[in-house]
């Protein structure tokens, strides 16, 4: 064990976040997968509750060492809003791995990226400029490329569901960037942990089913592994640069083409890996931008 410590301590600080981002991409297919696999018999609404009771009971430690610094808040009603927000994109985002192919879902998911160019704009007043908003435009071109097969394949509900999706989380995004001007990490956390979970209880009520111990295993492996995917995301951000840390993060659409073929035989067509390059493209382009306009000094205010 020491002597791994101490190879990992010695690898450059890009290697070591690389090996984190992989981690979180491989755990979160893994996730996307049970999602599939249990779907048959456990809708969105009831998995999400699992989900979420999986990160309140990680939270509670946290929170019971400071109760009162843990929810101290100004603003009650953007919290709540953007807890609801995450919840029904968390349950419309569970719908569409159930319902579409394990890639195709993947790469819609990636627009969340493209949501948050318009958000930025209206919501947070920030400049944006031609070069993002031609790369935003170019990348739903991409995602309308991919509901191209939608006719024929059947999934318009859930790649709308996808969509939908991706905006809410998107939503949400903004709303924290919003309210950590005045609020700590940790009542965000806390305040998402404990909405996001009660939100969740009217929806698992009406698709109730008394899981079977394995299934029941499943569940709890499914709320351990969403954890797990933001910490190690988030871990790998820490230790690398965040514009070489961020492409990593779309390996898990190859874990997912992987993982489709060998356990569901999914196997994605020209057309569809083609709108997902085009959105990967155009979602790595705005994060490069953002990466150097973020270098320039705040006084130029450049809009690019």
């Amino acid at each position: 064990m020491k002597n791994l410590t101490a190879r990992y301590n010695r690898l450059h600080r890009n290697s070591r976040g690389t090996l984190w981002m992989l981690a979180s991409a491989a755990s979160f297919t893994v996730m996307t997968m049970l999602i599939k696999y249990l779907g048959e018999d456990y809708p969105a609404p009831l998995q999400t509750f699992y989900r979420n009771a999986a990160g309140l009971l990680v939270m509670l430690p946290l929170i019971a060492r400071n109760p009162r610094e843990a929810f101290r808040t100004t603003r009650p009603g953007l919290l709540l809003f953007r807890a609801t927000a995450g919840t029904v994109g968390m349950i419309l985002g569970f719908y569409a791995y159930q319902k579409m192919p394990l890639a195709d879902a993947n790469a819609l998911s990636f627009t969340r990226t493209l949501w948050l160019v318009p958000l930025a704009a209206f919501v947070l007043k920030e400049p944006v400029g031609p070069r993002r908003i031609a790369a935003t435009f170019i990348g739903f071109l991409g995602a309308l490329l991919m509901l191209q097969p939608s006719a024929v394949s059947g999934f318009g509900l859930p790649a709308a569901a996808a969509l939908s999706s991706a905006l809410l989380i998107s939503l949400t995004v903004t709303g924290m960037k919003v309210m950590t001007r005045d609020h700590t990490t940790m009542a965000l956390m806390a305040w998402s942990a404990v909405l996001g979970f009660l939100l969740t209880i009217p929806g698992a009520l009406l698709a109730w089913r008394t899981p079977s111990l394995p299934d029941l295993g499943l569940l709890t492996m499914l709320g351990v592994l969403g954890l797990m995917t933001q910490a190690c995301y988030i871990k790998g951000m820490a230790e690398g640069d965040a514009m070489v840390m961020a492409p990593i993060d779309y390996t898990r659409l190859v874990f997912a083409i992987v993982l489709g073929y060998a356990l569901f035989r999914e196997v994605p067509n020209s057309v569809t890996m083609l709108g997902a390059g085009v959105i990967i493209a155009s979602t790595l382009y705005i994060s490069w931008r953002e990466a150097q306009l973020g270098k320039s000094e705040p006084a130029t205010q450049r809009a690019d």
